[in-house]
């Protein structure tokens, strides 16, 4: 588990490519038999992926990082699988976790275990654990009970489909919101207009990017943004000060993931296009 520290808009602004990347991109989320993950001193959120192939992977503690008995003892989890058929058990029941579907784990959860169905097309969890003061029960949302919403246009090439999870109105969690959007073929734009939420820190995790495309993500302050080309399977920490878009050279999907002051959806502060520099 490596550790990223908090970038105010002052320094980000005089940040050069290497040193943006370096404290905004996770470049690998997703290793075979491997936990990756990153704790974030954005609101203590620890971000990563299991990609369990050929045996179960085992959730453990992180004595440096968390100082606790097991994982979850003070925290809660969010697990979207974005690759092959798989499983997760928690406390010994077993879920069956399809490709977009999302299971939560709650506070107090002490044995959690991932497994592929196959070894040539495994599970991709990405995971998404920040800290709870309240137990929820653990939950399975299929993606077919997400109430997807189409938004955008073909006019504006953002057509896409936002799937919802965790959030007020479908699996109660502490502080966690999650969910994702599809973007429809020929559509490449997604969370444009943009807006900011300072009262919330975001990840944004691409998949389904083709090898050989890439999504430019923009980020930082609306007078000051900056971008980043982002390849399949990367993720972006989002801070509550900057806009989180992107554009792609191909049609894409990403899990967009937030912790901090409330769960309400629509808390942003939008930035209207022609304000955007």
């Amino acid at each position: 588990m490596q550790s990223r520290y908090e970038s105010s808009p002052k320094e980000t602004a005089s940040m050069n490519t290497a040193t943006l990347r370096e404290n905004f991109l996770i470049d690998s989320v997703f290793e075979a038999n491997n936990f990756n993950f990153t704790y974030t001193h954005y609101d203590r959120v620890i971000v990563g992926g299991a990609m369990p192939v050929a045996q179960a992977m085992v959730l453990g503690t992180y004595d440096e990082h968390l100082k606790s008995e097991y994982f979850l003892e003070r925290r809660e989890l969010g697990i979207i699988n974005v690759g092959g058929e798989g499983t997760v058990t928690a406390d010994g029941e077993t879920f069956e976790v399809s490709k977009l579907d999302c299971l939560y784990l709650g506070k107090g959860v002490k044995e959690v275990s991932f497994a592929s169905k196959s070894d040539e097309t495994p599970a991709q969890f990405f995971l998404m654990s920040a800290p709870a003061h309240q137990a929820y029960p653990t939950r399975l949302m299929k993606k077919e009970e997400a109430s997807p919403v189409n938004l955008g246009s073909n006019e504006t090439s953002n057509e896409r489909t936002i799937y919802k999870y965790i959030h007020l109105d479908g699996i109660r969690s502490c502080q966690l919101v999650m969910g994702l959007t599809v973007l429809a073929k020929g559509s490449v734009w997604n969370t444009m207009p943009s807006h900011v939420h300072d009262r919330r820190m975001e990840i944004y995790l691409y998949f389904d990017v083709p090898a050989n495309q890439r999504v430019v993500h923009f980020m930082g302050q609306p007078q000051e943004t900056r971008h980043m080309f982002v390849a399949n399977h990367q993720a972006i920490i989002s801070p509550p000060w900057s806009i989180h878009s992107g554009c792609g050279t191909a049609n894409y999907s990403f899990i967009w993931a937030m912790a901090g002051e409330n769960q309400v959806f629509t808390d942003m502060d939008a930035v209207a296009i022609p304000d955007l520099r």
